[in-house]
């Protein structure tokens, strides 16, 4: 098996409703099963979104959404600076996300913050020192000191 990350798909309550809060972000959708699953293409991979019970039913898994608090996993949105961060952390919050961490000063030395999108599925928005992005925009991983 290859070491890579190709698509990233959310289960989401409303799809309508999602889709215009990752457009308020500045994306781009692209509509696929006649309107029943979202994409956006990403630097180097896909984000989609999926009816969240359509998604648990693919898997086979039960949708327990409504006592689901946090499901173990948070998306990352890295950038070149911590302006960049706070530009990011406001742009999710004006397109109706929770802010969960305000950004701030982190122990590994870089700057960071989370917010919820409207399903709950926390992103952390972070700037780490350690690991600039390189000038296409993607995340080579360097040593930590």
């Amino acid at each position: 098996m290859d070491q890579r990350l190709t698509m990233i798909t959310l289960g989401v309550r409303d799809l309508a409703r999602s889709r215009k809060f990752y457009e308020a972000l500045g994306w781009t959708a692209r509509e696929a099963g006649g309107g029943s699953i979202v994409f956006f293409q990403l630097h180097g991979s896909v984000l989609g979104l999926y009816p969240r019970r359509e998604l648990a039913e693919d898997a086979m898994l039960p949708d327990d959404a409504p006592n689901a608090k946090f499901g173990g996993t948070a998306l990352a949105y890295n950038g070149r600076d911590k302006a960049e961060v706070d530009r990011v952390l406001a742009e999710a919050k004006a397109a109706g996300a929770t802010i969960l961490k305000p950004a701030q000063d982190v122990f590994w030395g870089g700057y960071s913050g989370y917010f919820a999108d409207l399903d709950g599925h926390p992103w952390e928005v972070a700037f780490n020192p350690h690991w600039p992005l390189e000038p296409d925009g993607s995340l080579k991983m360097k040593d930590v000191p």
